[in-house]
């Protein structure tokens, strides 16, 4: 006949198993295992040399932590106790807590769970100490920047279209750039088609039609090509109000690359467009469209 308590669910605890020394009639702490012998009351069973024990005829089992054999055991037994321990139902957590998709369990104070709803879309779960779950969801703050693409670059050009508008600027980085004929400047395009201006940090202005092209050719005293076979470069643009169609545009470029002849190189410029077009495109490429053969394009959109 099935036995059982109303109110408690049994769940297997540990395997207590000793070889103790003949003549123990007490059984506590530590078995051979360093596993501590804890039970609830009832709910255990003595094994001796794999025998099972009787309750009240062979042993006495009162505390939780300790069992009394009636016969003391010799020298060779091996006891065993099956402890089983009993968790309150309230104690469990029931499938019937989560109400929908998206639902969290959250205390709202010690042994107090709290049932948190799942936010609206786009909104973050954040710490809220006024709540009653301690939880939230919020909005995002605002800032920050986010991966909008990375593109291979490969080809006679590569262009990168369709750039989101729903950020406040554009950082768009190049780096590791090689081709496979000669040195060559390399050339920067976006979709606008207004007259752009570009300055050298300290130099004079320089019309630049349609494009940002050549825009590395020229920075120093001398014109300096680009080592083809370098890949050792880097280009950080910074386009501003990029996505307004009322606003003309700002642009900033640093970077460095390896010189044909003369070694490394450092830029620094400044630019504008007098443009409302929003800008949804970016094409790398280079002055003579040779076939590039490695290289990243990697886009930003900024909050």
């Amino acid at each position: 006949m099935a036995t059982g308590r109303i109110g408690v669910t049994p769940t297997l605890g540990v395997r207590w198993s000793k070889a103790p020394t003949g003549g123990t009639t007490s059984l506590s702490g530590l078995d051979d295992n360093s596993v501590s012998l804890v039970y609830s009351v009832g709910y255990e069973q003595v094994y001796r040399n794999g025998t099972l024990l009787s309750r009240g005829n062979d042993y006495t089992a009162t505390t939780g932590t300790s069992i009394t054999l009636i016969d003391a055991t010799i020298t060779g037994d091996i006891i065993e106790v099956f402890a089983q321990q009993l968790v309150p139902l309230a104690d469990a957590i029931s499938k019937g807590q989560f109400t929908a998709k998206g639902t969290l369990l959250s205390a709202t104070a010690a042994s107090t769970p709290g049932v948190l709803g799942v936010g609206a879309n786009g909104t973050v779960l954040t710490a809220a100490s006024g709540q009653a779950t301690g939880l939230e969801w919020a909005t995002p703050s605002s800032g920050g920047m986010t991966l909008l693409s990375t593109t291979t670059l490969s080809g006679s050009s590569t262009t990168v279209s369709s750039i989101s508008g729903s950020y406040n600027q554009l950082y768009i980085e190049v780096y590791g750039a090689t081709w496979d004929t000669g040195d060559d400047s390399c050339a920067f395009q976006t979709n606008l088609t207004s007259a752009l201006t570009n300055r050298r940090i300290g130099a004079t202005t320089v019309a630049t039609p349609n494009t940002l092209e050549t825009v590395i050719t020229g920075l120093d005293d001398a014109v300096q090509n680009q080592k083809r076979t370098g890949g050792n470069n880097f280009f950080a643009f910074t386009f501003n109000n990029y996505a307004s169609t009322t606003d003309y545009k700002t642009w900033t470029l640093w970077g460095s690359y390896e010189g044909a002849s003369s070694g490394g190189r450092v830029i620094s410029m400044i630019g504008g467009a007098a443009s409302d077009t929003a800008i949804n495109s970016f094409t790398f490429k280079t002055g003579n469209g040779y076939n590039l053969t490695a290289g990243t394009i990697k886009v930003y959109g900024v909050k």
